[in-house]
């Protein structure tokens, strides 16, 4: 018996793991499983997306309380410059 040297040696499965190892893979290396719906670049792009719909509904919030807080420094500033004003006439 040829001593078979470990390229070619067989696993349990009767295959050996060079013949194992491209099952799963399509010649662009991409996984092909049994069963998977789509090319991963259809689910990349439905997953974007998602990401880019909730990345716009958190820009939004964003910029409401931005404005808000934009809002609140204003008026703040002009009370206290009221205050000021009103401090410095009194003398």
């Amino acid at each position: 018996m040829a001593n078979k040297n470990s390229y070619d040696r067989q696993e349990s499965s009767g295959l050996g793991w060079t013949s194992q190892a491209g099952r799963n893979f399509d010649e662009d290396g991409t996984a092909n499983k049994a069963g998977q719906k789509g090319s991963s670049k259809e689910k990349l792009a439905e997953v974007n997306k998602k990401v880019i719909a909730v990345a716009s509904k958190g820009m939004e919030k964003t910029k409401e309380v931005v404005a808000v807080g934009a809002q609140k420094v204003k008026s703040g500033t002009s009370i206290g410059l009221r205050w000021i004003k009103e401090k410095v006439q009194k003398k």
